[in-house]
């Protein structure tokens, strides 16, 4: 089919009846919540740019979107036979929950255009699946039933959704069809809207799509959740058998844990021509999910055993991946247990990114390269019970934040996260370096490095604040990788997770 990008599955199937030229809103509204985070993504954090656009309203989306790896990005490619409107696309770094005022304005803007602008024959938007805000659980459910309200039940809705997407029944109900990444890192993010477009065009057709929904009874920390080993190798191999014949989608979300809400977890959804098929396909794969829960677990290290197995590597380099403070997992990203073992330990051509803290980083601008001063760093927001490592640094490197992403996530991209600065902790016993920022942002790319000038192949222990998705640019390089339970909010021993809202009877590891 023309204009369909390789690597979207098994795109060789033809839609029934391509559909004709229809009239098709197009928008996105993302947000990964974790209610456990102290800080609120407000309307500012919607509209600010930092590896995606920042807020951006009508004609000027489509050019925003281009050549990026995104949902919206996938589906407008490939529905170029279709006239488009476009609404609006903004996300928020994850962090604690989405504010009502943030919620309120942008669906408000959203709706407004929507109705506005109408009628449509279809609506396709980006969104994430695990957005909480301060007045309402299911943020993407709300959203979707407010959209089902302007453009009738006729009018078919897709959506996109991130890997970790809390699925609830609002969703399942007042969307068409979901399309969902199936890689961790997320890689597919493109050509989960391919899907969408195909699922899409057979509803423009007036073909019939029967849907099943089904929600596992355990939960899976975002460490086992990588889709590199097993179980989901094999998972989303039985995925991609069931897609087949009259079965047209089969979606599997693992959902994001550290979302305090009655339908947290993982969930199946399938569609196909008929009830029998989608309940078929959707009974088999929660059977074979149900039967490898004992292998959604991970080993966690205590941050001291991690630095010493690292230093006594013969091999580097050895990235410490600091698993709970990712602000990608709506981690503060300030915490300095990692660090304060690295320092302990006697660590030598060692680096750690990023470190959010916004005083020491202009500090370290106002005073220049070259400057050495005495600094608190870190853990000022106060969710780690921790104090600020407290040292003298050598500001070695500045940068403006700005530079190319090399990895496969974001390859091609162009950062903006504002002032940053590579700092070496001026203590002897040890060689350590710091990379400390203004703007929270998950350590996923090679390039947060480069730009500071620290190759991190040539160094002897990589730590990361990233959960997982750093595995898509620096597995490469690693000689072993190990995941470090430093403080954090982003809780990977689900044990530990103080639920108040979750359903009875759901299984935590």
């Amino acid at each position: 089919m023309r204009g369909l990008h390789a690597g979207s599955g098994d795109l060789s199937r033809e839609v029934a009846g391509m559909a004709a030229a229809k009239r098709i809103a197009v928008g996105g509204f993302m947000h990964e919540t974790n209610t456990f985070c102290s800080l609120r993504a407000t309307f500012d954090e919607f509209e600010r740019q930092d590896v995606w656009p920042g807020l951006t309203r009508g004609a000027p989306l489509l050019t925003a979107v281009a050549d990026m790896n995104m949902g919206l990005a996938g589906y407008v490619r490939n529905a170029t036979q279709h006239q488009l409107t476009p609404l609006l696309w903004c996300s928020a770094e994850p962090s604690g929950f989405v504010t009502e005022d943030a919620f309120e304005r942008i669906t408000d803007m959203l709706l407004s255009d929507l109705d506005r602008q109408g009628p449509f024959d279809g609506v396709f938007l980006d969104l994430h699946g695990a957005m909480v805000t301060e007045h309402c659980e299911d943020g993407e459910g709300e959203l979707l039933r407010r959209v089902r309200d302007v453009v009738g039940e006729e009018v078919p809705v897709v959506a996109s959704l991130d890997f970790h997407a809390n699925v609830t029944e609002a969703m399942f109900k007042h969307a068409d069809a979901l399309a969902i990444y199936r890689t961790y890192p997320h890689l597919d993010m493109e050509t989960t809207g391919v899907r969408g477009y195909l699922l899409l065009e057979r509803l423009l057709t007036g073909a019939p799509l029967a849907k099943a929904f089904r929600k596992l009874p355990f939960m899976m920390p975002l460490t086992a959740q990588c889709t590199n080993f097993e179980p989901n190798i094999r998972l989303f191999e039985k995925v991609s058998q069931l897609e087949t014949g009259t079965v047209r989608g089969v979606e599997f979300a693992e959902g994001f844990p550290t979302a305090d809400i009655y339908e947290c977890g993982p969930s199946v959804v399938v569609y196909a021509d008929t009830q029998d098929a989608a309940d078929a396909a959707a009974e088999e794969l929660y059977a074979d999910v149900l039967a490898a829960e004992a292998e959604f677990s991970s080993e966690l290290w205590s941050p001291a055993e991690a630095v010493s197995a690292a230093m006594s590597s013969l091999e580097r380099p050895v990235v410490l991946a600091d698993v709970q403070d990712n602000a990608g997992a709506g981690g503060h990203s300030d915490t300095v247990g990692l660090l304060r073992a690295m320092v302990d330990g006697g660590a030598t051509d060692a680096v750690l990114a990023i470190l959010h803290d916004p005083d020491v980083t202009y500090r370290a601008h106002e005073l220049g390269e070259g400057a050495r001063f005495d600094a608190e760093l870190g853990a000022k927001l106060g969710s780690s019970g921790e104090k600020s490592f407290a040292s003298s640094f050598v500001v070695e490197r500045l940068s403006d934040g700005c530079f190319d992403c090399t990895g496969e996530m974001y390859r091609g991209v162009r950062a903006k996260l504002g002032p940053m600065a590579l700092l070496r902790v001026d203590a002897q016993g040890c060689d350590v370096r710091v990379v400390v920022g203004s703007t929270r942002f998950q350590c996923l790319d090679r390039g947060i490095f480069l730009h500071l000038g620290i190759d991190p192949k040539g160094q002897r222990l990589v730590g990361v604040k990233s959960t997982v998705h750093f595995r898509a640019d620096f597995d490469a390089i690693a000689a072993r990788t190990l995941a470090v339970e430093a403080p954090g909010v982003h809780y990977c021993r689900l044990s530990e997770i103080p639920f108040q809202n979750l359903r009875p009877g759901v299984r935590l590891l």
